[in-house]
């Protein structure tokens, strides 16, 4: 999985939490590396491959032999199921569907982050979270962002992939909800476990819509390339990715630790132009800038929004 860091962080380290120090930013510098590279991967995998197989397996890798270690998270069977979908099939089965149908990496790798608006948006809905004015000042630039790659953009992106992993990203969105149903469960766990969930209907997808000659012929005949790259998102990505990151976050704080994954679209769009010479025509480039200052604003902005500072308040 791609990270899940963009839940809206505390304010605060919480209790009990340490700096991060140089150790803890090194390995997070590393699990965002492992995370931007992903989405080159993810190209790489669907090249050849029905993208829907190739998420069936992994989230098939991820889960298999990982739950016969580690404890079932402390969820309702519901929860384990909801995340398991709204994560492996809404996400990443759209995710991959539309890579495989041309979105770039970096590209999507960025395009994704926006579920952190999503998130704030549901989170509004259904929980009467207030929505800040810098959130809704970063959502203003990041959607006239995308806005602006749809309409300018190359070939890589098209209304259908545009909407596809726009659809990813709410998928992505609704599992940060019901992360915070989840309580206080582990979070390696509950995505270690909730990966048991998406490979059957991944599968049943793809022989529905690619053909079962298809899929057997992909399992029986796929080369050392496929298995690779699904052992990278499975074990590397998934695994390694988020025993790390969970960690890091219980040692230090998701305040310290989850803003760090801003780096993941660097790392994708920096990977992707050098495996895939992904370019950035000036709509396409000014589109992206708006994303990704979008972003920081919405994560940053309760430190340079004007109208919040005391000072301000009191005039």
């Amino acid at each position: 999985m791609t990270p899940r860091p963009a839940t809206i962080p505390p304010a605060h380290a919480g209790p009990g939490t340490q700096s991060l120090g140089l150790r803890g930013l090194l390995l997070a510098l590393l699990i965002t590396l492992i995370w931007g590279l992903n989405f080159v991967v993810i190209k790489w995998s669907v090249a050849d491959a029905p993208p829907l197989l190739v998420a069936a397996l992994r989230f098939a890798v991820a889960a298999v032999p990982a739950v016969f270690f580690v404890r079932r998270p402390a969820v309702s069977a519901r929860v384990l199921w909801s995340y398991g979908l709204a994560v492996g099939v809404v996400q990443f089965g759209l995710l991959y569907l539309a890579v495989g149908l041309g979105l770039s990496a970096g590209l999507g790798s960025l395009l994704m982050q926006v579920q952190a608006f999503f998130t704030a948006l549901l989170a509004a809905t259904f929980l009467g979270e207030r929505i800040q004015p810098w959130q809704v000042a970063g959502m203003v630039l990041a959607f006239g962002g995308m806005g602006l790659i749809g309409a300018l953009a190359g070939g890589d992106v098209t209304a259908l992939t545009l909407g596809l992993t726009l659809f990813a990203a709410l998928g992505w969105a609704v599992s940060n909800l019901l992360v915070r149903a989840a309580g206080g469960a582990n979070m390696f766990s509950l995505v270690v476990w909730s990966s048991l969930v998406a490979p059957l209907p991944l599968t049943l997808l793809a022989g529905l819509t690619e053909g079962w000659d298809r899929v057997a012929h992909t399992l029986l005949h796929g080369g050392w390339e496929l298995w690779a790259a699904v052992l990278y998102m499975g074990l590397g990505n998934t695994v390694l990715g988020f025993g790390v990151w969970s960690l890091l976050i219980q040692r230090h704080g998701a305040a310290r630790v989850a803003p760090l994954s801003l780096l993941v679209p660097v790392f994708g769009l920096l990977a992707s132009a050098a495996v895939y010479h992904e370019g950035f025509p000036l709509g396409k480039g000014v589109g992206a800038a708006l994303i990704a200052g979008g972003l920081l604003l919405h994560v940053f902005g309760r430190r340079v929004w004007p109208l919040n500072r005391p000072e301000r308040l009191a005039g």
